[in-house]
């Protein structure tokens, strides 16, 4: 675990160029309280889809929040198989109320 920011990291695979291929995943608001923590480092799968389903797979309170949250990748909206490249940093942010 980061200490400086509650972050689980776990072993990725290794890309064609020898480097860590890991994505970092930061959660916000009730996406935060469902996984348990503030974010975590993840062998980089090749889509969104793919990416979420490794989600609930390994934090099954993430289940029943993650088909209603936005997924952004490295700052932009992402879905479906739209591609997650090594080294991105995912959000996973639940809809927000207010105004």
């Amino acid at each position: 675990m980061d200490a400086r920011h509650g972050a689980s990291t776990s072993s990725g695979t290794t890309a064609e160029d020898g480097s860590s291929a890991t994505v970092s995943v930061r959660y916000w608001a009730g996406a935060r309280a469902a996984a348990g923590v503030d974010g975590e480092v993840l062998a980089a799968p090749p889509t969104v889809e793919g990416l979420v389903a490794a989600l609930a797979a390994a934090r099954p309170g993430l289940a029943e929040v993650l088909p209603v949250c936005s997924v952004l990748v490295d700052g932009l909206a992402a879905s479906g198989t739209d591609p997650v490249p090594p080294g991105a940093l995912v959000e996973v942010l639940p809809p927000f109320a207010g105004g």
